[in-house]
């Protein structure tokens, strides 16, 4: 496969990206924290859009793959703004956005500030507000106080190496958050969560679904999934709440 292309945002980043024209809606997917456009969800939902002629969108955040820049750098903000700027460059019309762990999170900060935009949303194990109800939530006296007098913590992961998790990204979520206020998802939202996920729990699917507004939003369990939602049954959902979102648009 040929490298990516790159996009320059206004804000001095540069976003590498893989784009597939075909027929609309666009299908978006929106990768999780630390993670990729090369993981499995990524390339099979391109390969699956080529087959069938829809048009699809994957990228790194800034800190991320072949995106400039270091993840200690970044934040929640940030990678909304890589985010907004990539959709509104490389894509037109109307939008299915999948996003994973972190990638959900930021499908609900674009959906809310672009609500026109979207025909759907397909969230993979959401994390929204977690650097808040995750991070910051769990550390210890002495974990803020390193925070506070060092700029950063490592904290352990059971998908990769330790995340270091930085003041400013604890203090950025803080500016991102999603439900606290009102969340209204005007259009079809598949949420699917795994209930082995030890990264994000289904309390927190469960609490998404019973916080935002939409007229047409299911979650869908699945019992022994873990976080990374990609073995054959669990792509397999993934099509299928895709295409339930593209034969209602």
């Amino acid at each position: 496969m040929s490298g990516p292309d790159y996009l320059d945002t206004p804000q001095g980043r540069r976003i590498a990206y893989h784009r597939s024209e075909g027929t609309g809606p666009w299908v978006v997917f929106l990768g999780g924290l630390k993670s990729d456009m090369e993981g499995t969800k990524a390339i099979h939902l391109e390969a699956w859009c080529r087959a069938q002629g829809s048009a699809f969108l994957r990228f790194d955040y800034s800190g991320h793959g072949e995106s400039s820049g270091t993840f200690e750098e970044g934040c929640i903000g940030d990678w909304a703004e890589d985010t907004a700027h990539a959709l509104s460059s490389l894509t037109d019309g109307k939008l299915i956005v999948v996003g994973s762990s972190m990638g959900g999170w930021q499908s609900l900060l674009y959906a809310r500030a672009h609500p026109d935009r979207i025909a759907g949303l397909v969230t993979i194990a959401a994390a929204p507000d977690f650097t808040e109800d995750g991070y910051w939530a769990s550390f210890t006296d002495a974990q803020k106080a390193t925070l506070e007098a060092e700029g950063q913590i490592a904290m352990p992961s059971d998908y990769m190496e330790p995340y270091i998790i930085t003041k400013r990204l604890i203090e950025d979520g803080l500016n991102n958050l999603v439900l606290r206020d009102p969340l209204p998802l005007p259009f079809p939202v598949r949420c699917l969560q795994g209930t082995a996920d030890t990264a994000v729990t289904t309390e927190t699917a469960i609490r998404l679904l019973n916080h935002a507004d939409s007229p047409d939003m299911r979650l869908t369990l699945v019992k022994d999934a873990d976080h990374r939602f990609s073995d054959g049954p669990c792509l397999d959902l993934i099509e299928d709440a895709i295409t339930d979102i593209l034969e209602r648009a």
